[in-house]
């Protein structure tokens, strides 16, 4: 029997409440949505992408956003029901939807759940109300943990995402967060430095003086003390943000990670299918548009040329703790005396094909991933 590849479906809800200073996420503000039409173009994206990806196995879907916590659990059922239909499903099928933690939205959870969400990613970035403040939080500490202890009563896995180095934060004060938040007995931590994106309101702030990011070294203390803490409490690093208990890493995510092929639909989703790069229309009301249009709302799909695909696969694999085994195609674009010597400095590890970046490589990974990839050949 041939085995079926797997694919995953991301699926974009763009609204929020309020947008985060720190946010470059394609999320939008709108006075009013209309739940009943967004359901149906959803609908319609979906059935769009079904039919061009036939073979797969579907592996997991992802409710990302924007805030998907915001979107009725009616339209989520409608949606995880279609997906179902559409393709061959895994038998440990993973359903995620990221949640903020105030308490209107936890009132949906028990809906989210019976429609079908087997994972919920919740959003409490902080463990200290200040912290939240300037995070541009609209929940308190209180708040989110209330969230938290209504999700684990509903969901049989849940994950949380901190985010820390913040720039009047001390190292004491994340190991008490961060200790605390070991606490809550989940199985997956998101944790993230604190990273100032281009268009973001803190990106004009460090602009104008108004706030200093920490430099590199103080950055370190914060990922090396993170590292070690979660690795002692059993939930150690899979991804270069990402902690998990042996089994509970997020298997959506793993998809992109190990650059396996996934669906994209909803204003700004980007896909990976057969070599295709796809991305769709960013705009609330201009996909909308070209899906009244065309029946899809995608605004581009570009055929990956091989030099493209080895640059996004090494950039994708390297995140990851295991790395990535190169493959003959793949193995012009990598420069492999490059990779030998920084195994000599300890930033990397090699097995024949596999590469891995290590712990202390981890730090620079951005570094690490431009130094191995050649791409100066005729590779197409």
């Amino acid at each position: 029997m041939t085995e079926r590849p797997p694919l995953g479906l991301y699926i974009h809800w763009p609204f929020c409440v309020s947008k985060c200073p720190y946010c470059d996420f394609n999320s939008h503000v709108r006075d009013e949505v209309d739940h009943a039409a967004w359901r149906e173009t959803l609908l319609a994206d979906l059935r769009h992408e079904a039919a061009l990806t036939p073979g797969h196995e579907l592996t997991s879907i992802f409710f990302g956003g924007g805030t998907p916590s915001l979107m009725p659990p009616a339209t989520v059922a409608a949606l995880i029901d279609a997906a179902t239909g559409y393709w061959p499903v895994a038998d440990d099928l993973e359903i995620t939807l990221e949640a903020n933690p105030s308490s209107v939205e936890a009132g949906r959870f028990a809906d989210l759940a019976k429609a079908g969400v087997n994972r919920l990613s919740l959003g409490l970035q902080s463990l200290d109300d200040d912290a939240l403040r300037f995070l541009g939080r609209a929940h308190g500490v209180a708040e989110g943990l209330a969230a938290l202890d209504v999700a684990q009563g509903q969901f049989d896995r849940v994950t949380f995402d901190l985010i820390y180095a913040l720039p009047d934060q001390d190292l004491a004060a994340w190991e008490a967060m961060l200790h605390r938040a070991l606490g809550f007995g989940t199985t997956h931590l998101s944790l993230y430095q604190l990273t100032i994106e281009p268009g973001t309101r803190f990106a004009t702030m460090v602009q104008q003086g108004g706030l200093l990011p920490k430099d590199a070294d103080e950055a370190a203390d914060f990922f090396e003390l993170t590292q070690a803490m979660t690795a002692d409490a059993g939930l150690p690093m899979y991804e270069v943000s990402n902690h998990a208990a042996k089994g509970q890493e997020s298997r959506h995510n793993l998809v992109y990670w190990r650059y396996q092929d996934y669906a994209g639909i909803g204003p700004g989703a980007h896909g990976r299918r057969g070599g295709m790069a796809t991305m769709r229309h960013k705009k609330p009301e201009n996909w909308m548009a070209a899906l009244a249009r065309n029946e899809h709302g995608c605004q581009e799909e570009t055929v990956l040329s091989l030099r493209d695909r080895a640059a996004e696969r090494l950039l994708m694999g390297l995140r990851l703790v295991e790395g990535l085994a190169i493959p003959d195609w793949q193995a012009a674009y990598i420069d492999w005396d490059r990779v030998d010597r920084l195994v000599i400095q300890g930033l990397m590890t090699r097995q024949g094909n596999h590469i891995a970046a290590s712990a202390n490589g981890m730090l620079l990974l951005n570094a690490l991933i431009d130094a191995c990839f050649k791409g100066d050949d005729d590779g197409r």
